[in-house]
């Protein structure tokens, strides 16, 4: 008996790793195929591959000031891919995710300034809340539309990233605008600024906790069994009693939170005010660490962590090795080229090393 108990328990482990080798061979020969690429671009150009990478690495580990940089990069990455995960999991393609993360940023900046005299415990938490708060209203239009009459998530989120711009540069250059000639709000008082800890933000460990809390709510909760229902596929999820409508403005809802806060914490955390450029993209760099994350909420920390790791030591780069700093553009293409084309990975590694379930980017446009 115990012979067979210890036999099952072997394969309940091997069958663990299997899934854990399915989950992350794709994206992990996308990563060595696109560095492989690079460099063969980097020599064509003239350069040392090895030294080019050498200060990358450098740039952004090389010291506990750059591992903090790192950091600080991938976390509003982590929040953004989030908001796209979370979305792909009822089946919808959040591309607002740029307009919610700013709607985030300039309230949490607004909620910083101009609230006084209130403790740090109490004044943080509500400029956090209220940024992320922020980007749930904003993802919530694109919800209701979505729901209720058919209008595609991935057109109204566009012309809500576009009305967002626009709405966050008009109140940092008029109602919220700092003294000066600069387009910009005042700078958060010290009792709503995220502190960092040693050389770890604790943006950061927020950031990770969120992950892990989404992958809880999806994967061992009634309403994540929902929502994954939902993105399978609607009809039959409509069939089994779900109420699909509410499941779609619920979730268009979270991910606009997840993203909202990621604004917050860069606002709070990073930049110390909002200033329009200064998050420019983290929204649409989100798309990007979901896919490389094959859109799993634990995968989204170590794809954040790598695409911020790239930003930070691009400069480095940059400085050390002469390599200019749009080859990690290039780089970061092919790595979502691989990862989202998936077929020739498969390829290499064979048809049963890999998972078979693929990333549905969005539902059909008359869905």
């Amino acid at each position: 008996m115990a012979t067979e108990e210890q036999s099952v328990e072997t394969n309940s482990i091997g069958q663990r790793l299997q899934n854990a080798w399915r989950a992350v061979s794709v994206p992990l020969l996308s990563i060595v195929l696109a560095l492989l690429i690079g460099g063969i671009i980097l020599w064509a150009a003239g350069f040392n591959p090895l030294g080019g990478y050498a200060a990358l690495f450098k740039g952004a580990f090389g010291s506990p000031e750059a591992f903090q940089r790192t950091l600080e990069k991938a976390t509003p990455l982590i929040f953004s891919g989030l908001a796209v995960a979370f979305a792909f999991k009822a089946g919808l393609f959040n591309i607002g995710g740029q307009g919610q993360l700013l709607m985030g940023a300039i309230f949490a900046a607004y909620l910083g300034f101009a609230l006084q005299g209130l403790p740090w415990f109490i004044h943080m938490p509500i400029a956090l809340i209220g940024g992320s708060l922020a980007g749930a209203a904003w993802a919530g239009i694109a919800g209701v539309l979505k729901a209720y009459t058919g209008a595609h998530e991935v057109i109204t989120t566009i012309m809500l990233n576009y009305i967002a711009g626009n709405l966050t540069d008009y109140l940092a250059n008029g109602p919220w605008k700092d003294e000066g000639i600069i387009t910009r709000t005042p700078k958060v008082l010290e009792s709503a600024a995220i502190p960092t800890w040693g050389f770890v933000p604790a943006g950061f460990l927020l950031a990770c906790l969120m992950a892990w809390l989404v992958y809880y709510l999806l994967y061992r909760t009634t309403w994540g069994f929902a929502i994954r229902t939902t993105g399978m596929n609607a009809n039959a999820a409509l069939y089994a009693g779900i109420k699909v409508s509410r499941v779609i403005v619920l979730t268009m809802v979270i991910s606009g939170f997840l993203a909202g806060m990621g604004g917050a914490v860069e606002t709070l955390g990073v930049v110390g005010r909002f200033q329009p450029g200064f998050n420019a993209g983290l929204g649409f760099e989100g798309i990007t660490v979901a896919l490389l994350a094959k859109t799993n909420p634990l995968g989204v920390i170590p794809a954040a962590i790598l695409i911020g790791a790239m930003q930070a030591g691009g400069s480095q780069m940059q400085f050390d090795a002469g390599v200019r700093f749009q080859i990690i553009d290039v780089i970061l293409g092919l790595m979502l080229f691989f990862v989202s084309a998936d077929v020739i990975v498969r390829k290499i590694l064979g048809a049963r090393a890999v998972d078979d379930d693929k990333v549905t980017l969005s539902t059909g446009w008359g869905s």
